[in-house]
């Protein structure tokens, strides 16, 4: 019983009748005024469709006053952008006017109808319903007069759901609407994910060189050596805290980043922490390093930086050469450095399936693998 009730405790289901009413009462007042054309008011509605700012009016309308504002109603608050959208909104504005007055009927005569019927059961002269002025009174009609109640109720709430289901399907979103929205959604999707992999790239780096720096300085027994082992775990740590809160304030902000990321001429302080984690790195720097565009740079940056830290984490201080090139329009990144003898099979991890997705959202492409007893990653990226 308590779930036949629930929709009348539930305020959507008053704001679509509120809805309802309010295309009926303009046209209530025209019957009551010229009966002889009761189709008068169409007249106007078609026309009124076709202009383009009528589809924003009446879905934002609709969405507050048929979905309660939910988040994701399938009701578009855009201008007409095509014939077809103008073509549906004068289609909603008849089918409107058309529910309107049935919900008028509903809320008003069925109502009446249980009055009268009851009057007729007490033996007084009804009112207001024609079809029961002559009936002969008894008191069965009293057991009738709940019927019109019920039918009320299930008219309301029916009605309410049906005008909802025709503004979502005659004002929902138009093709175009809907590939923007997915384009949106899927911006908003990359942008998430390369929030997490510069999260990845950026804490991972910071800890693996801070695990590093401190198991050295506890077995080296050298002051100088420790004081340095700190002061490059001090570096680190303060570098991944600024990406950090970099990162948090893009999604606090909910905008995207405005290109304040490292890039490729950041690159020392990438060669300088892995010198400090006991690494000896021979770097090479050729080409107008300077004159590589933002968002390439800072995805060069990112892939070094990953590169090294697989090294520092899986191969430990040993030699690592680093070529960092521009030439014939493509940055080239390659990193090598020597296998352990006791290295154990080689494992694929989110890193390196990073730096091959960075690749190739650039149009360019990655390879990392073991080669001729290194392990080398190179990066190709095009400039242009």
């Amino acid at each position: 019983m308590f779930r036949f009730l629930r929709p009348f405790l539930r305020g959507v289901t008053y704001t679509r009748q509120l809805h309802l009413w309010v295309p009926a009462l303009p046209f209530t007042v025209w019957v009551f005024v010229y009966p002889a054309a009761p189709w008068a008011p169409a007249l106007v509605v078609v026309p009124m469709g076709l202009v383009p700012a009528v589809r924003r009016l009446e879905g934002v309308q609709a969405r507050l006053l048929l979905t309660s504002g939910e988040p994701e109603p399938g009701i578009s608050q855009e201008p007409s952008a095509t014939w077809r959208d103008r073509r549906r909104t004068a289609l909603w504005l008849a089918v409107r006017l058309v529910l309107g007055a049935v919900a008028t009927i509903v809320t008003v005569w069925l109502p009446l109808l249980s009055v009268s019927l009851v009057q007729v059961a007490v033996g007084s002269v009804p009112g207001g319903v024609p079809i029961l002025e002559d009936a002969p009174h008894h008191w069965a009609y009293a057991l009738l007069a709940p019927l019109p109640l019920i039918a009320f109720g299930a008219g309301v709430v029916g009605l309410g759901e049906l005008i909802t289901a025709a503004a979502r399907r005659l004002l929902g979103p138009s093709p175009a609407e809907r590939m923007a929205a997915l384009e949106a959604w899927t911006e908003q999707l990359l942008e998430r994910t390369r929030i997490a992999r510069e999260l990845h790239d950026s804490i991972g780096h910071a800890l693996t060189v801070a695990v590093l720096q401190a198991g050295a300085a506890r077995t080296a027994g050298d002051p100088a050596f420790t004081d340095r082992a700190l002061g490059a775990i001090e570096e680190t740590g303060r570098a991944a805290l600024e990406d950090l809160d970099r990162v948090l304030r893009v999604l606090r902000e909910q905008e995207k980043p405005v290109g304040s990321r490292p890039a490729l001429l950041d690159a020392d302080r990438l060669l300088e922490s892995a010198r400090a984690s006991g690494a000896t790195v021979d770097a090479e720097v050729t080409g107008p390093v300077e004159t590589v565009p933002g968002p390439v740079s800072r995805e060069g940056y990112r892939i070094l930086q990953e590169a090294l830290t697989n090294v520092l984490r899986h191969a430990g201080a040993v030699p690592v050469r680093v070529r960092i090139g521009v030439a014939d329009g493509t940055l080239c990144l390659d990193v090598r450095n020597p296998l352990p003898r006791d290295a154990p099979g080689h494992r694929e991890g989110s890193g390196l399936r990073g730096i091959r997705e960075r690749a190739a959202l650039l149009g360019g492409r990655a390879w990392t693998g073991p080669e001729q007893g290194d392990w080398r990653v190179r990066a190709e990226l095009p400039v242009a």
